[in-house]
């Protein structure tokens, strides 16, 4: 299994995981497609070509982990574009 399925199962996960990683979560983007537009300051906006879809998130700082209310809402809009399973395998 590759890493960034690693990743998504840790996101399909419930409760949602507190310890996911910008990197992490930036690895999995790129895996569905997602390349980063814009980088202005920490706002960062992902685009998927195919579907012409943005995502636009906040790299979080001072620390690296992802707040698990973004993975939630970031993990309900993959699931509802069908970029991820809707239900843990």
């Amino acid at each position: 299994m590759a890493k960034a399925e690693k990743i998504i199962e840790r996101i399909l996960a419930n409760p949602v995981p507190a310890n996911i990683k910008w990197d992490e979560l930036v690895l999995v983007l790129n895996h569905l497609g997602y390349r980063t537009l814009h980088k202005d300051g920490s706002r960062r906006r992902f685009h998927q070509e195919n579907i012409d879809h943005v995502i636009c998130l906040h790299r979080p700082h001072p620390g690296n982990e992802v707040k698990p209310v973004y993975i939630r809402q970031m993990r309900e809009v993959l699931k509802e574009l069908g970029l991820i399973p809707a239900e843990k395998s």
